[in-house]
């Protein structure tokens, strides 16, 4: 097969792409309505790629159809980011169990790399958000199951929708930081039991900083 036998990305994919990063930038915010008309103009598509677009990201939990009322960024209630952070943490906590008994001494340094990369952020919230979802996405990589990965991508999406929320709570960014700190000693020590404690530890208190009230009420979220 020839390069240009290839099958070539469809439009309405970098439709989803750019409306992706206006929902995570903050730009359109959850609860907003998709104006197809306003998109279209801004975007310079017509219609039937945006229609395409806003059913993937429907399918990815990032908008919500209304019957008769169109398209919507999704509201994640509180039951929504208990679900989200409770499955998170069950997944990351095994991917990162896997890394600290089978993760080549290489594959351990680069995973140091970026927790100093993540550590000299601190100062600069959007640098330590994507810092902290490499290090996330490279600790799954080394783990390597791919189907962990498509569902653990898949509920990082919606969690997006409130990630900036739950770092903007004073000091949460600094704790962030410790907790990372927490794994990444586990993972060093090649110990799966501290590791699992420290990612469910973590995403513990991303729920806290997320949705305060429904963490202090659950008592199974408890550190």
């Amino acid at each position: 097969m020839t390069l240009d036998a290839l099958p070539r990305r469809a439009l309405y994919q970098d439709v989803a792409d750019a409306l992706r990063q206006r929902i995570f930038a903050g730009q359109l915010n959850p609860g907003d309505w998709l104006d197809e008309s306003r998109l279209t103009q801004d975007l310079g598509i017509s219609r039937t790629p945006l229609r395409e677009a806003i059913k993937l990201l429907a399918t990815e939990g990032l908008v919500t159809m209304k019957l008769r009322r169109g398209a919507y960024v999704t509201e994640t209630s509180t039951q929504d980011l208990r679900d989200v952070y409770h499955l998170l943490a069950l997944l990351e906590a095994d991917a990162a169990a896997t890394v600290a008994q089978h993760a080549t001494a290489a594959e351990l340094a680069s995973l140091q790399t970026l927790h100093d990369q993540l550590a000299r952020a601190s100062h600069d919230r959007e640098a330590f958000f994507r810092l902290n979802e490499a290090f996330h996405t490279r600790v799954l990589a080394i783990a390597n199951n791919r189907w962990r990965d498509q569902l653990v991508a898949d509920l990082r999406k919606v969690m997006k929708l409130n990630r900036h929320h739950s770092l903007l709570r004073s000091g949460r960014l600094l704790e962030s930081l410790a907790e990372h700190q927490a794994i990444m000693e586990a993972l060093m020590a090649r110990n799966p039991n501290q590791a699992t404690r420290a990612v469910h530890t973590h995403f513990a208190n991303g729920l806290r900083a997320a949705q305060p009230a429904v963490a202090a009420s659950d008592p199974a979220l408890a550190a």
